[in-house]
């Protein structure tokens, strides 16, 4: 069992080809989504980070917040994750990623509510029963699991998290896990939260 403290992490640190911009900069709420989704982790009480790549630091949105800077560069959202656990050895982190605008304060208290610590990660399911790793709890022990999966050439952390022993609990609410990926689905997502 661990008592570790829980931090939270937004990934921002994307390339975002598909939707051909910077995600972590898309203005859903009035802000960059990235400053409104580490606001997000702070209202529910917890100490928050935003990862990224160290030429993102002064970027819109990334300026002035608490950074944790890419040290496993060229694995994605794994990188971002490995690199909070290793900076915060002792530490869980709440991974959140920056292109979830649907994300409420009270789905994150749940998944708080539903941390178990025994496990590496506490993550909602998706509709298909399978783990969201971006919207998830990891504890200190997922760190060296995480990098015995990179070690086998294996960078997916959905797919780490189904080869792992997690705690999976289904969403009160699906739509808030719909990640924004494509232009598109931007435009569908401002209409959305404008209903």
């Amino acid at each position: 069992m661990s008592d570790a403290p829980l931090l939270g992490l937004v990934l921002g640190g994307g390339q975002s080809r598909r939707m051909g911009r910077d995600k972590s900069a898309l203005v859903y709420h009035g802000k960059p989504q990235i400053l409104y989704t580490w606001e997000l982790l702070r209202d529910v009480g917890i100490e928050a980070f935003v990862s990224c790549r160290a030429d993102q630091s002064e970027a819109e949105g990334f300026r002035g917040l608490p950074q944790i800077h890419d040290r496993f560069l060229g694995f994605g959202p794994m990188g971002g994750i490995l690199s909070a656990l290793l900076t915060h050895r002792d530490s869980a982190f709440l991974v959140l990623a920056c292109d979830l605008p649907f994300l409420d304060a009270e789905s994150l208290s749940a998944l708080i509510a539903a941390r178990d610590t025994s496990k590496i990660s506490t993550a909602y399911l998706s509709p298909e029963g399978l783990p969201e790793p971006l919207c998830a709890i990891y504890e200190p022990s997922a760190y060296s699991e995480l990098l015995g999966f990179v070690g086998q050439g294996l960078h997916c952390p959905r797919k780490a998290l189904i080869r792992s022993d997690i705690h999976g609990i289904a969403p009160q609410n699906v739509h808030v896990l719909a990640n924004i990926n494509r232009p598109e689905e931007y435009e569908a997502a401002l209409e959305a939260l404008r209903l």
